[in-house]
């Protein structure tokens, strides 16, 4: 018994000794009387196919396909919701640092790419990218980036 991809090279060979030229060819498969066997056919006379894609929709895949009208919140509204968020949620520095506002914290500051500057106080508010620390000496208030913060360390 000679395997099919044995038999297909040597038709191909037949096919090419009795014709004058060769067109390129493609494999069709033919079902006879119940068994499958190979046709060649120039690619000529192929039918064009066109490629099935099968999609899922969005919903099936686990995705919410909203849009801000749809929700009945602007733009701005989602921001805003957004911002309240990260304020309260304790997964986000600033949500962490409302649960301890009026504790005594030092803070350490990462300044340019290798210098920490720490500073020391009551922790009276927390923003969106500050926080306010009272100075325990001056009882002065000061302004600090929440971007640069590296370290808080919480007294108690």
């Amino acid at each position: 018994m000679i395997p099919d991809y044995c038999s297909e090279c040597i038709n191909r060979q037949n096919q090419t000794a009795n014709m004058p030229y060769m067109q390129p060819m493609m494999q069709q498969p033919m079902m006879q009387g119940g068994y499958q066997s190979t046709m060649q056919m120039p690619l000529s006379q192929q039918p064009m196919q066109q490629p099935q894609f099968q999609t899922q929709p969005m919903q099936q895949m686990g995705y919410q396909q909203t849009t801000p009208g749809q929700a009945g919140l602007s733009p701005l509204d989602m921001a805003a919701e957004d911002s309240t968020s990260v304020e309260t949620n304790i997964n986000y520095t600033q949500g962490y640092l409302r649960t301890k506002i009026g504790a005594r914290v030092k803070i350490e500051f990462l300044i340019g790419t290798n210098m920490l500057v720490d500073r020391e106080g009551t922790l009276t508010q927390v923003g969106i990218s500050y926080v306010i620390i009272r100075e325990i000496d001056t009882d002065d208030d000061l302004l600090c980036d929440i971007y640069s913060i590296k370290f808080v360390r919480f007294y108690y």
